[in-house]
């Protein structure tokens, strides 16, 4: 009971947290790149049709979908194995980081050797490395979010470690933005209106490179200063704890996987066509592929600063609700807007800009923290929860693009 109450009243000091944090920015600047510019630099740079562009996306969510349930099995295995007494979550996410920065480079690269070759040909052959870089990607993701149980039982420095690790997401986000805007600015030799086309493949690989650079460093501090305890699992009897079995047959887990999945959606879809809608639907010039996310995730980032204090007064459910109405006021003036409109090209685009960059700041750090609350003090199955949930939010996140890009393939063909 004394070891359960020391538990209850401890709190990680700040340079713990901020090193919690900072061990995702490596996978947060890959996803940055990967949800905003993968179509960009696939259908506008190496000039694939829409419907491809949509099954190169596809591919990797499947192979994320699948592969995280598997490491989550795996992570939560606690044996003797030499390499696990470094820590069972960040032996995966170190290993995993290696594959992820092996691979990662490829894919925002035109294809080797087989730059003229048909499209399928060269879908296989992307293919390979995304498949690769998505199991390495959703490795870290899932040995990094089941740290959090595991650093505290406190559900408070839960939601905190989670607004804090958003945080540092939002700030990856931005310094892809950031450099993605230098780059193609210093790039840009015929004004302010060029659009992005097949001469800005070595920008996008200029981009890659800097964010792998900074992401390593990161993930350097993280394995530095974060230690890992494997004291949970040892206060807690074999009749306690909840075996996988066990949480399959509770109906929270699925309601909790639905808000999950509900929130990837929207978080990632968002992600994804608004460089796309920039573009194609308003016209604007290529720099604002870079400024106007840039703009979103400095709204997303400062939400991220008051969100913890929401969960805390307001309770979950209504702080995901307050965030899912600004998200909904969002799309709702999008679907008003044109480009025939100027002042809506002009003026209009930034508020709507701001509401999306934080709902999806509140969504995301909400249910995340929702998904911590389910697992308790049931840390032994966190990163199978874990990986449950990166299953639902993979697998709906690459069927819905895959059909937008297919009924897009299908208009411009009318």
């Amino acid at each position: 009971m004394d070891l359960e109450n020391y538990n209850q009243e401890r709190r990680l000091p700040l340079k713990l947290k901020l090193a919690y944090g900072v061990g995702h920015v490596l996978n947060d600047i890959c996803a940055s790149m990967w949800f905003t510019y993968l179509l960009v630099f696939f259908h506008l740079v190496l000039q694939f049709d829409s419907f491809m562009s949509g099954i190169i996306l596809l591919v990797g969510q499947i192979a994320d979908g699948v592969s995280t349930p598997f490491v989550g099995v795996q992570s939560d295995i606690d044996d003797d194995f030499w390499l696990f007494r470094y820590g069972r979550r960040k032996t995966w996410h170190l290993i995993d980081m290696s594959i992820l920065l092996g691979s990662f480079p490829f894919i925002f690269s035109p294809c080797i050797k087989c730059q003229n070759s048909h499209q399928w040909a060269q879908l296989i052959y992307y293919s390979a490395f995304i498949i690769i870089f998505q199991f390495g990607w959703g490795a870290v993701q899932v040995s990094h979010l089941s740290l959090i149980p595991d650093l505290t039982p406190n559900e408070h420095e839960r939601t905190e470690l989670t607004a804090i690790r958003y945080s540092f997401t939002v700030c990856s986000n931005l310094l892809v933005y950031l450099v993605t805007w230098l780059i193609l600015h210093m790039t840009n030799d015929s004004g302010d209106d060029e659009q992005i086309g097949a001469e800005d493949a070595s920008s996008f690989q200029h981009v890659v490179l800097v964010g792998l650079v900074v992401g390593s460093v990161m993930s350097l501090v993280f394995h530095v200063f974060v230690p890992e305890h494997q004291t949970s699992s040892c206060t807690r009897t074999q009749e306690e704890r909840k075996s996988m079995g066990q949480i399959l047959k509770e109906m929270k887990l699925y309601q909790v996987a639905g808000v999950y999945m509900a929130t990837r959606l929207f978080t990632n879809l968002t992600q994804v066509y608004i460089p796309l809608y920039l573009h194609g639907s308003l016209s604007m010039s290529a720099e604002s592929l870079a400024i106007i996310p840039l703009i979103m995730f400095v709204a997303s980032f400062t939400m991220s600063m008051v969100v913890k204090v929401m969960n805390k007064k307001c309770g979950r459910m209504i702080t995901f609700v307050l965030g899912a109405l600004m998200g909904i006021a969002a799309c709702i003036w999008i679907h008003f807007g044109s480009a025939e409109d100027e002042n809506f090209t002009k003026y209009e685009i930034y508020p709507i800009t701001v509401l999306l960059g934080a709902a999806c700041s509140v969504l995301l750090v909400t249910s995340l923290s929702i998904t911590a609350d389910f697992i308790g003090s049931n840390t032994e199955t966190g990163a199978f929860v874990y990986g449950l949930m990166s299953f639902s939010d993979k697998l709906a996140n690459g069927v819905f693009v895959t059909i937008i890009q297919h009924v897009i393939s299908k208009c411009s063909e009318s």
